[in-house]
């Protein structure tokens, strides 16, 4: 995965408009990856989904609280994709009292199944999620990869999560 290029999607977001008014003051705005990525170092974290254990518990929080860190680091922005809807990216981030992380719908899953990463979890009645893994992107090429191990064994109820552990990319992206 190293030294490729992330995939040139545009994804649906919802972005805060207070001069709606009302009790959704939220418009559509477009967020094509590579224009907002272009001359920039992000940190990509990847996870199954909303609300499920590891990423609520552990992996969303973990990033969360290093995010200072990551930007002392060189990082200009830390996001969090996920295959689940903008409505659900905003209300788990509300339910996380997330402030500093990013979150990025990929409800169709395009961008995920283009990085190779899109898995069917049916099994547990997830439909098609994301394999875990995160990646350090500088100006739209991946120069950092982390990805859970046994991505070939996804039918099993593991959900493994230490290589994609937000330290683990810490550490790569100061030794960069």
């Amino acid at each position: 995965m190293l030294d490729r290029q992330i995939p040139d999607i545009t994804l649906k977001t919802r972005v805060r408009d207070e001069a709606l008014g009302g009790d959704n003051p939220f418009k559509w705005q477009d967020f094509a990856v590579r224009d907002e990525f272009a001359g920039k170092k992000v940190v990509i974290f990847s996870l199954p989904g909303a609300f499920t254990p590891t990423c609520s518990n552990e992996q969303c929080p973990a990033f969360e609280r290093l995010y200072d860190d990551f930007r002392a680091a060189g990082a200009d922005e830390v996001y969090c994709l996920s295959v689940n809807d903008a409505f659900v990216m905003y209300q788990w981030g509300k339910h996380l009292g997330l402030s500093k992380v990013r979150l990025l719908p990929d409800g169709s899953g395009s961008f995920t199944r283009r990085m190779g990463m899109l898995i069917d979890k049916d099994h547990l009645g997830f439909g098609l999620r994301s394999w875990r893994y995160a990646m350090i992107v500088d100006d739209n090429t991946v120069t950092g990869w982390f990805e859970e191990p046994g991505i070939n064994d996804v039918g099993s109820d593991e959900d493994p999560y230490g290589e994609s552990a937000p330290e683990r990319v810490l550490e790569a992206l100061r030794a960069a």
